[in-house]
């Protein structure tokens, strides 16, 4: 069994799945403004509900960025006490590979950019290429994967699909689609997070870590001396 959270993405999303990867459970609310609030109360509801354990969950996946560092912080935050707590394994799944997999799934797109509005004249980025059923980095040559800032009307190198609320603040080739209304839950992440478990296995809480892209982003404006 797999429990899947969601804070990245503007909701406060979970999602229980078993090895074959049924949905036992899976809830989302929109909007940031209480997931501190609702996200405990709903880990314990689809817990409830899938008849459920924290001693049955087999890992803890969550999105781990980039995006929204408030909600990067909470489901970090949870998903490290909840794993400390009760000695289950963490996973960490990339925001932008959760879209690029939502895009396959809703769009079977096979080959995306994914790109999701930064603020600060600047959209996190990636390219995805889908491999057995899920979107996968593609890496460049040094063996490092594309998750990237770039500028508010950048081209990108390639015509292919861009999804993902920042696909239209770039400039686009002719023809260029884009799927600006694509929106991953706790299901997505968890799907990801399973297959990638499979594979390389979860990591303790200290090892569950953010990925903001952006230096300094996790401090504090004032820690940062914007204020």
């Amino acid at each position: 069994m797999f429990l899947a959270m969601d804070t990245v993405f503007d909701q406060c999303s979970i999602a229980i799945l078993d090895a074959s990867g049924q949905v036992l459970s899976s809830h989302t609310e929109t909007g940031k403004r209480q997931q501190t609030q609702q996200i405990l109360p709903m880990i314990d509801a689809a817990l409830s509900e899938a008849q459920l354990k924290l001693a049955d969950i087999q890992a803890l996946i969550f999105n781990r960025g980039p995006g929204a560092f408030s909600g990067i912080r909470i489901n970090t935050a949870v998903v490290q006490a909840l794993s400390v707590a009760h000695d289950i394994p963490c996973v960490g799944i990339s925001s932008l590979q959760a879209i690029a997999q939502a895009a396959y799934q809703q769009q079977g797109l096979s080959e995306v950019y994914s790109a999701l509005d930064a603020r600060m004249q600047q959209v996190y980025f990636g390219h995805y290429v889908v491999i057995d059923n899920i979107m996968q980095p593609v890496n460049h040559d040094n063996g490092e994967d594309t998750e990237q800032l770039l500028d508010y009307d950048s081209q990108t190198a390639l015509d292919i699909p861009i999804v993902g609320n920042g696909a239209g603040l770039l400039t686009l080739h002719d023809g260029q689609i884009i799927y600006a209304d694509i929106h991953p839950d706790a299901t997505v992440i968890g799907q990801l997070g399973m297959a990638q478990f499979m594979v390389n296995g979860g990591t303790e809480a200290a090892q569950a870590l953010p990925k903001y892209l952006r230096n300094q982003a996790w401090k504090t404006l004032k820690e940062q001396g914007k204020a």
